[in-house]
């Protein structure tokens, strides 16, 4: 099976990761889409995540009822901070019959020689790009394993998300209904 690995914090996951979920199968030759809950991103700081196990929580909301989604808490188990070549090293081999890619977006390539052995995941695998709003490509464009993807361009993000719940303001139709009254009941994000 052809698997598209979509990692990310999801802090919260939002209606435009599930978007460039859908777009990525519409558009793709993949079969499903795993959500890879990230513990902690090393581009990130740990304080501003809400509990790996919430995120993930919510992520499995969002994908209720979409077998071809898959919401995924395998880098819990792995050291911390998550490299995405290690997560694809042991995904392999514990799938040895999926083929797995990832899922990114263009803004993200722009820095990927910033990622721990990053010439080893285009060596190995396939990339998928989604366009973001404001960025104008990367060197990595012209790789055979970097392959564009259409989707329409979005503007959501869960930093907004985040700032417009510690400002106590509904951020309902930005969230799945599900993660919107999770959110709403355990006061997430608030000040």
């Amino acid at each position: 099976m052809k698997i598209g690995l979509f990692f990310g914090s999801f802090n919260p996951i939002h209606v435009g990761h599930l978007i460039i979920a859908q777009s990525a199968l519409n558009e793709t030759e993949l079969q499903e889409i795993w959500f890879m809950v990230s513990p902690q991103n090393p581009f990130k700081k740990k304080a501003s995540l809400l509990g790996e196990v919430d995120r993930l929580r919510m992520v499995e909301m969002a994908v209720e009822g979409n077998f071809k989604l898959r919401a995924s808490n395998f880098e819990f188990f792995l050291e911390k901070p998550s490299y995405t070549i290690d997560t694809l090293t042991a995904l392999r081999e514990r799938y040895p019959k999926h083929e797995f890619s990832i899922i990114m977006g263009e803004d993200n390539l722009q820095h990927f020689s910033k990622w721990k052995n990053y010439e080893a995941i285009l060596n190995y695998y396939k990339v998928y790009v989604y366009p973001r709003l404001g960025s104008d490509g990367s060197s990595f464009d012209q790789y055979p394993q970097v392959i564009q993807f259409n989707m329409p361009f979005l503007d959501i993000s869960a930093t907004r998300i985040r700032e417009l719940l510690a400002a106590k303001k509904s951020v309902r139709y930005l969230v799945p209904d599900a993660v919107w009254k999770y959110l709403d009941e355990q006061n997430f994000y608030a000040n």
